[in-house]
């Protein structure tokens, strides 16, 4: 690119000449894009700024809270709530929503967010990031938790910021994918990449193996054939990726394409998976759809899914179309 394009000239194009967005939802994202900054400068600092270790509490989920991830989403609840874009958040680190202060005016858009995705890979310097999405508020007086249970295809953004040796900001308005990057001198993201598009076939997989002996059979079976390589029925040879952080796993599908699996498994069979369907899956799947992907849950598109409760769980099978397509029909046929 000859002429560097900022992320805010990106969506006030987005916005005057495309009509793809409102101006309320420009600042929205304006304003969660300078809080993933703040996290990329404490996520940076590292041991330097005491935020490594765990703060000895838990989520909602159960599960141990890293120190990042109680900053992280502090950071984006007192970036949003003073601007007047947003009615209320929701977050995987809170159980109920938080729903705007009085003090403040509100608006007709509802963030949810996953704050620090892959917080296990904190402490050892691995890729981690944020995920975003981003519902109108139906209409109505008032905002409650039942208004954020919205099917993902009425989505009006989604993104992600990962932080690895470059913080990248990967966003979706309906309009394709675009990736900018994080310009440290400039304070600003620049775009470095538009129209992303995701091979439709792929030699390359991303599971967590580990947890071969607790899989259904329909991805026994797809992984079975990946490992026989030109030997089997694929005629090809798979290479295997597992960062255990959604975000990265995530980013180099998009970069190259790939296929990334988080399957329901036998080790707790009333879950109907891992990942959340709201903060992690849905904007996801989107990113995924609108760079020429699929992403499903085995069954159905993810984004067809009607969820019932705030912090609802999903198995995820999304990436390079074909292979995905694959793995779907493998478990319908089972």
């Amino acid at each position: 690119m000859t002429q560097k394009i900022s992320l805010t000239r990106y969506l006030v194009e987005q916005q005057r000449s495309e009509g793809h967005i409102p101006s309320q939802l420009r600042l929205l994202l304006e304003v969660v894009a300078r809080a993933c900054k703040s996290i990329s400068q404490a996520v940076n600092k590292g041991a330097l700024g005491g935020v490594l270790g765990g703060a000895e509490t838990e989520n909602v989920q159960g599960e141990m809270q890293k120190k990042l991830d109680i900053i992280a989403n502090e950071v984006l609840i007192e970036a949003n709530e003073w601007g007047g874009h947003l009615a209320a958040m929701a977050s995987e680190e809170m159980e109920g929503i938080y729903v705007v202060p009085n003090r403040y005016p509100q608006g007709e858009y509802l963030l949810l967010f996953d704050p620090l995705d892959g917080s296990s890979n904190i402490d050892v310097n691995v890729s981690i990031g944020t995920i975003f999405s981003v519902l109108r508020k139906p209409e109505g007086a008032g905002v409650s938790e039942q208004d954020f249970l919205q099917a993902g295809h009425k989505q009006v953004a989604a993104g992600y910021c990962v932080y690895g040796p470059q913080t990248t900001l990967v966003l979706t308005v309906g309009d394709g994918v675009a990736m900018f990057t994080l310009d440290r001198e400039q304070g600003s993201f620049i775009l470095t990449q538009e129209n992303v598009q995701v091979p439709e076939d792929t030699q390359e997989f991303a599971i967590n193996m580990s947890n071969m002996r607790h899989w259904d059979t329909p991805v026994q079976r797809y992984i079975d054939e990946c490992l026989q390589g030109t030997d089997g029925p694929r005629g090809k040879n798979f290479n295997m990726r597992w960062i255990a952080s959604m975000v990265a796993d995530v980013h180099r599908i998009l970069t190259r394409g790939g296929v990334f699996m988080y399957p329901w498994d036998k080790r707790e069979p009333g879950k109907p998976g891992k990942l959340r369907l709201m903060y992690e899956a849905n904007p996801m799947s989107w990113l995924i759809e609108q760079a020429g992907g699929a992403a499903t849950n085995g069954k159905q598109r993810i984004m067809d899914i009607e969820p019932g409760k705030l912090h609802e769980r999903v198995s995820v099978v999304l990436g390079s179309k074909n292979e995905v397509d694959r793995v779907t029909r493998y478990h319908l046929e089972a």
